[in-house]
């Protein structure tokens, strides 16, 4: 037995039905909600160690119910289902702390190699600082949050922290793309390139002064990237 604990978000019963019996066979222990607001109430109840949650719901959907869940401190790796593929939902969803973003229709074999590897890498390693400055910005990787001078906040997503925690393990030393995928998303994962720079992007967006010219995150051309301080 695996010993997690998944929470199954879904209005939809087949659906949850066929998450719930995959998980189980896994070894995960589940825990179900139809929609975001009793996602909340079982979060506050169970503390589940990753959440599978669906966007499209009645009463409150999911991109709501995990902002409201990242504003209050809760930082349960989140993994979004939605029937909508476009970049700009997927970039909303992530943005907002979303961990993951699977569309529908998809693999049951793939929804399971990318929750192990969230649940393998969900706990940083403590090879960097749990806080650490870049410039004028101070990053909690406990709380996955970047403060700023005059008081604003972002919220890092999990694979920005481990990203970034990748690029401050190695600093001033590029670090190939191919490194960067198989440490950060891992082999399960399935992912490009291209979702390593889209990735990159949204942390220039809460790291740097001038995100078109970063200082601290920058990219190694035919390599991947690096982090200077």
């Amino acid at each position: 037995m695996s010993g997690f604990e998944i929470l199954i978000v879904e209005d939809e019963h087949a659906m949850r039905a066929v998450l719930r019996d995959n998980l189980q066979f896994e070894g995960y222990r589940v825990v179900e909600a139809e929609n975001g607001r009793a996602a909340m109430d079982r979060v506050r109840e169970r503390m589940p160690d990753l959440i599978i949650m669906d966007i499209m719901m009645p009463v409150m959907d999911g991109i709501e119910a995990t902002r409201i869940m990242r504003e209050k401190g809760i930082w349960t790796p989140v993994v979004f289902l939605s029937a909508r593929g476009d970049e700009i939902d997927r970039i909303l969803a992530l943005e907002i702390g979303g961990d993951d973003y699977i569309t529908k229709p998809f693999s049951i074999r793939e929804l399971l190699a990318r929750i192990k590897v969230i649940l393998r890498r969900a706990g940083l390693s403590g090879q960097v600082p749990p806080h650490a400055l870049v410039g004028d910005r101070s990053v909690d990787f406990g709380t996955y949050s970047v403060s700023l001078p005059g008081g604003k906040r972002f919220t890092l997503s999990h694979l920005e922290a481990r990203l970034l925690e990748l690029l401050m393990k190695e600093k001033n030393k590029p670090v190939p793309r191919a490194k960067i995928l198989d440490e950060v998303w891992g082999v399960g994962a399935y992912p490009t390139d291209r979702t390593v720079d889209n990735t990159v992007v949204r942390l220039r967006k809460k790291l740097e002064d001038d995100p078109k010219n970063p200082k601290h995150v920058l990219t190694v051309h035919g390599v991947g990237y690096k982090f200077c301080e």
